[in-house]
């Protein structure tokens, strides 16, 4: 029949089925690749495309089958065709040249070119198609079913089944990897804002809090005039009330109702006790996610960090969380990182009483922080011992030069990034 019909008439017919072949390469390979969260999101906003592929992809079973069904058809029959009319102009050899010169066409521009387009510009091509597979989809239904038949049960064999597909749900480090990746899409400091929210499950209330020993409070059993004094130059909203030591605490004062009875004249001692607050008190392996819903759940700004003992190490407030996802955002204290200085030099002179997460966190380096929390307590450690100013060592990339100490601690230290070819990253050294 096919020697019936004239060669222009072929040629036509040749050139439709390798564009319905591309059409069925390029849309196979656009639907299997889009991004199913903003597939999602264009769906709710009642995108019709969408809608239509999110249907279609949700048995990608009867997909495949669909095109696949489509695409084989056109291509053997476009092989029947090319083989007419290479014989009918070159006889027997002709076969062969149809044979190489279809491989070639098919190729380039059935298959790789629409591919490559389609994977560039996936919606671009999956939205059109959606609309072409959907009605074809119940036409051609039970040749699919067939087929599917077949091919699902070979997937049972190897414990798979098409309705039972991967989930497109991240955890939080494919969580963390798309925010870091998504470039112009999300503002710089926003996407950091992202990371740090996600990085607060790796972050504990010992990580950031106050330590005791810089813990600012009101004793009751100081002199009123020296209480006074103490009230009008605290800078916290919010301070801890105890007599003689933290351990003896009785609550927390918030600071604007006390400066407000003094500015009315009527601040004594029992008006300040009775605007004091019971204290709140959490355990120091609590993660920062989690610490963040209990101060909501309890309706909390402020607590005291305790150890398994029950003794006070350090206070921990809500702005302090919320600066750990915004970064600084208040005067309402001195900042942790205020301890660190930068030199002429082009090194840093660091308060031995600041932070390892802050340290890194403001140069961008990476100290260890999985131990003590403090630069002083990192040195301690290495040491093993009270060092004397002078005393040098090297931590990693860091090294670090004590300046001034007291009976127990480091009070100030001299750090220099430093790059050391060969030598390895837990290397240390010092010389006194």
């Amino acid at each position: 029949m096919l020697n019936d019909i004239p060669l222009g008439v072929l040629f036509g017919i040749l050139f439709v089925l390798i564009i319905l072949s591309g059409f069925f390469s390029g849309s196979e390979t656009a639907l299997m690749t889009l991004n199913r969260y903003r597939l999602k999101h264009l769906k709710d906003k009642g995108h019709k495309g969408a809608i239509l592929a999110s249907a279609l992809l949700k048995r990608p079973d009867r997909l495949l089958g669909l095109i696949l069904l489509g695409n084989n058809f056109v291509n053997i029959l476009a092989s029947a065709i090319a083989t007419v009319i290479a014989m009918r102009l070159y006889g027997e050899a002709g076969i062969a040249i149809a044979t190489g010169l279809l491989t070639m066409v098919v190729l380039v521009f059935a298959e790789v070119t629409p591919k490559t387009m389609a994977a560039i510009k996936p919606e671009r091509f999956a939205f059109p198609a959606a609309f072409v597979y959907t009605p074809l989809l119940k036409i051609s239904y039970p040749l699919v079913w067939l087929v599917n038949l077949f091919a699902n049960a070979i997937l049972g064999l190897f414990g798979m089944h098409p309705a039972q597909h991967d989930s497109d749900a991240l955890d939080a480090d494919e969580l963390r990897s798309v925010v870091s990746e998504a470039g112009k899409f999300i503002p710089s400091k926003h996407a950091d804002m992202l990371i740090s929210i996600l990085d607060l499950e790796n972050v504990y209330v010992e990580d950031i809090m106050i330590p005791r020993n810089e813990i600012t409070g009101i004793d009751l059993n100081d002199d009123w005039k020296d209480i006074e004094k103490q009230i009008a130059g605290i800078q916290r909203t919010r301070v801890p009330v105890y007599y003689d030591s933290i351990d003896d605490i009785l609550g927390f004062l918030h600071m604007r109702k006390v400066l407000s009875l003094m500015a009315r004249d009527e601040l004594t001692l029992e008006n300040l006790k009775a605007q004091i607050r019971e204290a709140y008190f959490v355990p120091e392996g609590t993660a920062l996610t989690r610490q963040l819903l209990n101060f909501q759940a309890n309706r909390r700004r402020a607590a005291l960090v305790v150890d398994e003992y029950g003794s006070i190490q350090g206070l921990i407030t809500l702005e302090d969380i919320l600066e750990e996802i915004v970064g600084q955002f208040t005067t309402d204290s001195p900042t942790r990182s205020a301890g660190i200085q930068a030199t002429d030099e082009g090194d840093y002179l660091i308060d031995g009483a600041t932070h390892i997460r802050d340290i890194n966190r403001t140069l961008g380096w990476k100290l260890p922080a999985d131990g003590p929390k403090t630069l002083n307590g990192l040195i301690l450690e290495h040491l093993e011992m009270i060092p004397e100013p002078g005393v040098s060592l090297k931590i990693g990339d860091y090294a670090i030069e004590i300046t001034r100490t007291s009976k127990n601690a480091v009070q100030t230290a001299r750090v220099t990034a430093i790059v050391s070819p060969g030598a390895s990253p837990d290397e240390d050294t010092s010389d006194g």
